[in-house]
């Protein structure tokens, strides 16, 4: 198992940089050699929303990007356990980070036009639950994503952890779980991968392909643009480490996604 990337020392980032005034309102900046302005991935590190898990772990895919010309912001947020952490402040805490780096993508030397948005886990949750409350998210890619947070209640995935997340049941909270279920909100806007193993034992595989079944069902105003790749035998941990043989297929995706504006600053058909 890829497990162990997660107590594995991740490689050094270029800075540490603040988006807001909170002790865990902070991103790791990686930044390529090549010519700027770069490509950047946002990426939203994993943990089941819980103080438990940072972001250390989640450097290794940013270095393994950042080696390929894509610039990467790996973003640290408050988390259950922390103070101020859990719904609505985790949230808001990816909405600032967001915004941070498009108002100083120049200072950064990034392309504010092309910005992936990706997330491992409860991170693929609030990639795609970004999405869907900024216009301005084009791509986004979920790695093993917890997608019906219905779903995850009825599961009871890791004792419990969404209801500790939003602070309450599906009955006692609706609000809550409306606001930040990406199988309920609307995503038009967005080109979005979803990628997970057939091997995964910590979420299930049926999420990403429940997923992108339901919202190809949408049509009009409310079709989305998703895709499903499923990696036969990979695990949890095994697509968000550039170890394994399953990287190469999440490195083509995110490389392709993040060269996806053309010089009109349009996006990009799909080949």
């Amino acid at each position: 198992m890829s497990e162990n990337i997660l107590n594995l020392p991740p490689p050094p980032a270029d800075a540490r940089v603040t988006y807001g005034s909170e002790q865990n309102q902070f991103l790791d900046l990686r930044l390529p050699k090549t010519k700027a302005p770069h490509p950047l991935v946002m990426n939203i590190h994993g943990g089941f929303w819980r103080a438990k898990y940072n972001l250390d772990h989640a450097g290794h895919l940013c270095a393994a990007l950042t080696a390929k010309s894509i610039a990467t912001a790996n973003v640290e947020y408050r988390r259950v356990g922390n103070e101020g952490g859990a719904w609505p402040n985790t949230f808001a805490d990816i909405r600032a980070a967001y915004q941070f780096l498009r108002q100083h993508a120049a200072e950064h030397k990034v392309d504010p036009r092309r910005i992936v948005v990706m997330g491992h886990s409860a991170g693929g949750q609030l990639a795609l639950c970004l999405a869907a409350h900024e216009a301005t998210v084009t791509r986004v890619v979920s790695l093993a994503g917890v997608l019906d947070l219905h779903r995850t209640y009825q599961l009871h995935l890791s004792n419990d952890a969404v209801v500790e997340f939003l602070r309450g049941t599906p009955a006692e909270v609706p609000d809550h779980y409306r606001e930040a279920d990406p199988m309920q909100l609307p995503i038009p806007q967005a080109r979005q991968w979803l990628v997970h193993g057939t091997a995964d034992d910590v979420i299930p595989p049926a999420f990403s392909r429940d997923y992108v079944s339901a919202k190809q069902k949408r049509t009009g105003k409310e079709k989305e643009d998703v895709h499903l790749l499923e990696i036969s035998g990979a695990d949890h941990f095994d697509v968000i480490d550039p170890r394994t043989p399953t990287w190469k297929k999440i490195e083509e995706i995110v490389l392709r996604e993040g060269q996806a504006v053309s010089a009109t600053g349009k996006l990009e058909q799909r080949k």
